[in-house]
């Protein structure tokens, strides 16, 4: 299945180095492609766009500017499923040896009621993984979960962010859903420990955390739509845009705080036809147009 909605992770200028470290650290990780963009002569006007996989799951970075901080609200869950993933149990300890170099860790590898293995850790370049060794039952859930922590005034959403999703997106579901109990300060009776959800036959995760935090959702960290037509471009931007102001060459934020990048599927091909005429004219636009990217390269 084509992976229709891409983690975009915003570095400063690490976005090249950053996937190179991830493609070594992770199995089966590659890098696919380096796009230098805008006055490569300077460092001050160097843009660079990065695709790269990790396990198999695709993701992209950009090295724009310090903008946006990446923070530990949008993370990446990996699971080391040993159904999946031949010597998973030895695996998780390395790639977290490596993760824990200049990183931060949030909460210690070791055993927990969910998993006899699982960790959350900020690397040196800010993204936050959360590594779990599982052997779920039903069905198989990916290697690769991008997972969303909602805190300050966005706890207590999760559920409702995560129905919204399921009510915009196509071949949507529910997976688990776990509520807190009652007893486990500061965190409410009802709120969502943890649940999961597919989109566009992809799997999300979502978590509530009362705890205090000095963070939230931002631009540093989006989900990149690839769509086939205006049509659903126009269909994801009616529905997920919610701040006038976020409004940016295809970025919009929803009402709960995620950035999203609305974008057709081949984006690359129309600003690669003549880009002297397509950047400019996409840099003008909110939402992406597709008939004026074709006329801007003609």
């Amino acid at each position: 299945m084509t992976q229709r909605i891409i983690p975009h992770l915003w570095f400063e200028k690490e976005a090249a180095s950053a996937a190179k470290f991830y493609a070594k650290v992770f199995p089966n990780s590659k890098v696919d492609f380096i796009q230098e963009m805008g006055d490569t002569s300077k460092d001050k006007g160097k843009v660079e766009m990065v695709g790269f996989q990790v396990m198999g799951y695709s993701m992209m970075a950009i090295g724009a500017g310090p903008h946006f901080s990446i923070n530990p609200s949008i993370s990446m869950m990996v699971n080391f499923d040993p159904s999946q993933l031949e010597g998973a149990r030895q695996k998780i300890d390395e790639v977290w040896e490596q993760l824990a170099q200049g990183g931060e860790v949030l909460m210690p590898l070791d055993k927990y009621p969910f998993s006899e293995r699982y960790g959350w850790i900020r690397d040196k370049y800010g993204f936050s993984w959360q590594l779990i060794f599982t052997t779920p039952e039903g069905e198989d859930r990916p290697l690769m979960v991008p997972s969303m922590l909602f805190v300050g005034d966005k706890c207590g959403k999760a559920k409702a962010a995560s129905e919204f999703y399921l009510a915009v997106f196509k071949n949507a579901k529910r997976g688990a859903i776990a509520p807190y109990a009652a007893g486990m300060p500061p965190n409410k009776e009802g709120d969502t420990m943890f649940t999961d959800f597919m989109l566009e036959g992809q799997w999300f995760a979502a978590m509530d955390s009362a705890a205090e935090h000095n963070f939230s959702f931002n631009e540093a960290v989006s989900l990149m739509i690839s769509c086939k037509d205006q049509d659903e471009i126009d269909y994801y931007w009616d529905r997920l845009s919610a701040v006038a102001e976020a409004e940016q060459c295809g970025w919009v934020k929803d009402k709960y705080g995620i950035s999203w990048q609305i974008i057709p599927a081949n984006m690359g091909e129309l600003m690669g036809q003549n880009p002297e005429k397509t950047t400019p004219a996409m840099m003008k636009m909110k939402k992406i147009i597709i008939a004026e990217l074709e006329a801007a390269a003609v």
